[in-house]
């Protein structure tokens, strides 16, 4: 597990009562996901990590605003179904721009394993099962994950002056995860779709499951997976591409070639110059 993950997992504590210091309340997240669940978080700027996490209820009328400025902090949210290389395309953006990679799938698997999680066997059936974990849970742990890294303080390019910018691996992966993640988190910028077969990822899928260790590279799970990957996250595909925020890449190609052409979009981005959907 990267170290970065690993402090994460460690700071993590959730909690079934609310009490949250140092953090504005209305701006966490806290609507479900189809069902109901706790809440996760990622390291957190509480000296005590034991408050780190609270997702208290909030009446309908509260007006919330994001708590990150999308004029200083970039989210760039990286889609594809099962195997489609989203990992290995995001490790070559962050050496580009350096970005913070922070991968939902990570956090939740280091929220599963994590001693004395009062929610890792809620997670672990979920990823088992091929199902979207609740949306609190994921959403609180990006959000905290990224005060996390932004309260390094990171110097070079794209973090000067509380600046930051962020690749978020397999997330939204439904509607309401992707509303919620953009109202009450941060505004995205970009959404990089890698598209491929399912035949192509499939293949990748199986082998990488002789050395991951993960308990959802199997056959049984990579079919569940592709059926939730369709019926649930497609649709954030066309929502963004209706924000014409979708730079959609073919993925069945080389890695290198791949990795050319996400380059060649994020250049765009930072340039000012994404202004509509591509496909590439």
């Amino acid at each position: 597990m990267p170290a970065f993950i690993d402090k994460i997992a460690g700071a993590l504590h959730l909690k079934k009562h609310h009490v949250e210091e140092g953090v504005t309340t209305a701006k966490a997240p806290e609507d479900d996901a189809g069902s109901s669940a706790p809440t996760a978080s990622a390291a957190h700027s509480t000296p005590n990590a034991d408050n780190a996490l609270d997702v208290p209820a909030t009446s309908a009328s509260t007006t919330k605003t994001p708590v990150f400025d999308d004029s200083k902090v970039s989210v760039i949210f990286v889609l594809g179904g099962p195997g489609a290389g989203k990992g290995t395309q995001c490790a070559n953006l962050v050496a580009d721009f350096g970005f913070r990679h922070l991968s939902a799938g990570d956090l939740l698997r280091a929220e599963q394993n994590r001693e004395g999680s009062e929610h890792g066997e809620m997670i672990r059936t979920y990823i088992r099962e091929g199902q979207v974990v609740p949306m609190e849970v994921t959403i609180k742990l990006l959000e905290n994950a990224m005060r996390a890294v932004l309260e390094e303080k990171r110097e070079g390019s794209g973090w000067e002056g509380g600046k930051g910018r962020f690749l978020i691996d397999g997330f939204p992966r439904k509607m309401d995860q992707a509303v919620k993640f953009d109202e009450d988190v941060c505004l995205s910028s970009l959404v990089l779709y890698f598209d491929t077969t399912e035949e192509e990822m499939t293949k990748r899928l199986l082998e990488r499951g002789k050395t991951s260790g993960r308990e959802d590279d199997n056959e049984e799970s990579i079919k569940k997976r592709f059926k939730t990957y369709k019926e649930q996250t497609m649709p954030v595909i066309e929502y963004y591409s209706k924000q014409n925020k979708v730079s959609t890449i073919d993925s069945t190609t080389t890695i290198e070639g791949v990795h050319e052409k996400a380059k060649a979009t994020i250049e765009q981005l930072f340039a000012g110059q994404f202004t509509q959907n591509v496909t590439v």
